[in-house]
């Protein structure tokens, strides 16, 4: 049993010599990754563009926007006055009609 439990013996200071081993290893590495890491890299710069080409396309869509509207209000003043002359026309000719079926009696 004395040679079980020196073989014992040793097989546990082995183990605990590399254990220690190991840990030393492994902070070396830890170490080593540490100092090789690279710093983050910055953020690009903004793009900076000139503000010159925004107004004007946005003055321009304004001003397009303005002669559409203009154009719609004056179709619908263009059918409002076709309108009324329609019915001008429609009234005039019911009195003619009217006045020719009155004769003719």
């Amino acid at each position: 049993m004395s040679d079980a439990l020196r073989k014992a013996e040793a097989a546990v200071r082995e183990a605990e010599t590399n254990t220690a081993d190991v840990a030393h290893i492994v902070a070396a590495v830890l170490a080593t990754q540490a100092a090789q890491q690279q710093p983050p890299v910055p953020a690009p710069a903004p793009i900076r563009r000139p503000i010159g080409p925004y107004i004007a396309a946005g003055i321009g869509g304004a001003v397009a926007l303005t002669f559409l509207a203009m154009a719609a209000a004056l179709l619908a003043v263009a059918v409002a006055v076709g309108a009324v002359c329609a019915t001008v026309c429609l009234l005039v000719l019911r009195s003619v009609w009217q006045d020719m079926q009155r004769k003719g009696r």
